[in-house]
């Protein structure tokens, strides 16, 4: 366990010494103020026990690892910052079919696609280049290009601090929704590790994404080779400034910014213009909707910009931060943004990212 930790350079900024004790060093936004205590630990015991005696001390705790999908206030966080920093990927079991697969919570989730693909194992291919750790994903049930961590993960090794010990939870007990879980926005558990079932076959799982499908050249249900899904996924995804890269100022982000709205499909019929507005049909009668669709035809395009931030010039759904911007800044264009879609179609868009002592 380090008192004064590494910087997470794979995933977020580097920590010089201006700004070694701002949260900004830790968030792929670069934003945030600064932090009380940071402690980070490279062993789930020692997150444990920083976890306990937080609480047994009456202190704050805030847990980050890659910090891609979270917002921190201007002010910081006045309490105790814990970095997971634990690595690591082992099989801890497999038949003729498919295999078990551990990632620590702290591990890179992008090397672990990687190694999964390098492996010969599928099911999380096309979840390629998402920034952040494997730990985060069932949080947010991760999900791109027509997969979600939730059609793989078997269970999540997580901490629950109500009962004092490390609970081994099914998908039924994580709660898996649309970009949710029991985990979100609830102290109660600090994920660990998660284990992922992953198909042992050298072709991808049946492509599900339209897009993704036309730039394979394939149809909706294809399988195509591993590493072709991969490869195609990443080009995608830095064509819309989703890879992180420090010189390039649009993945100065938490990715997208807000979920695409569900509504009643009741609602979606009565809505003005809802004929030519790109939709897909979800559970219970519902209606989900294409939140970059509708920021851009609310007056809001690519580049839009605020005070330091702005919508980043390769995909609608990114606020960015351009270098000099504030966690104040980045949530006024937010707010500018939700209401102006608000005030054109009657549509509440909602974060994805965590906010941390801000709100929007």
């Amino acid at each position: 366990m380090n008192d004064v930790p590494d910087a997470y350079a794979d995933q977020t900024t580097d920590t010089s010494s201006a700004r070694e004790h701002l949260l900004a060093a830790y968030t792929t936004l670069r934003l945030g103020g600064p932090a009380g205590t940071v402690t980070a630990v490279d062993h789930p015991d020692d997150a444990v026990s920083v976890v306990r005696e937080t609480a047994a001390a009456g202190r704050r705790l805030l847990v980050l690892a890659g910090g891609s999908n979270v917002v921190i206030g201007d002010a910081g966080f006045d309490g105790e910052v814990l970095l997971l920093r634990n690595r690591g990927v082992e099989v801890v079991g497999e038949d003729p079919a498919s295999v078990l697969v551990r990632a620590a919570a702290g591990e890179s989730w992008d090397a672990f696609a990687e190694y999964a693909v390098s492996n010969g194992w599928s099911g999380v291919e096309c979840l390629s280049g998402i920034p952040g750790s494997a730990g985060a994903t069932p949080i947010q049930n991760v999900g791109a290009y027509g997969q979600e961590v939730a059609h793989t993960i078997e269970a999540v090794h997580a901490y629950d601090r109500e009962a004092g010990a490390v609970r081994v939870m099914s998908p039924d007990e994580c709660a898996f929704a649309y970009r949710s879980s029991v985990f979100k926005h609830n102290d109660r558990y600090l994920v660990l590790s998660v284990d992922f079932r992953l198909a042992k076959s050298a072709d991808s799982a049946p492509i599900r994404y339209a897009e993704l499908a036309r730039s394979l050249g394939a149809s909706a249900g294809d399988r195509v080779p591993l590493r072709l899904a991969r490869d195609t996924v990443l080009k995608l995804r830095a064509g819309k400034g989703m890879v992180l890269d420090p010189e390039d100022r649009d993945t100065w982000s938490v990715g997208s910014f807000f979920t695409n709205p569900v509504v009643p499909a009741a609602f979606f019929a009565g809505l003005s213009g809802s004929a030519e507005m790109p939709h897909w049909p979800g559970a219970d009668d519902t209606v989900k909707l294409p939140a970059a669709w509708l920021i851009e035809n609310a007056g809001f395009p690519k580049g839009f910009a605020g005070d330091g931030v702005a919508i980043s010039s390769k995909h609608t759904l990114a606020l960015t931060n351009r270098g000099a911007g504030t966690t104040g800044a980045l949530l006024d264009l937010a707010r500018t943004i939700r209401d102006g879609v608000h005030a054109r179609f009657g549509v509440e868009l909602h974060p994805e990212p965590v906010l941390v002592d801000c709100a929007l």
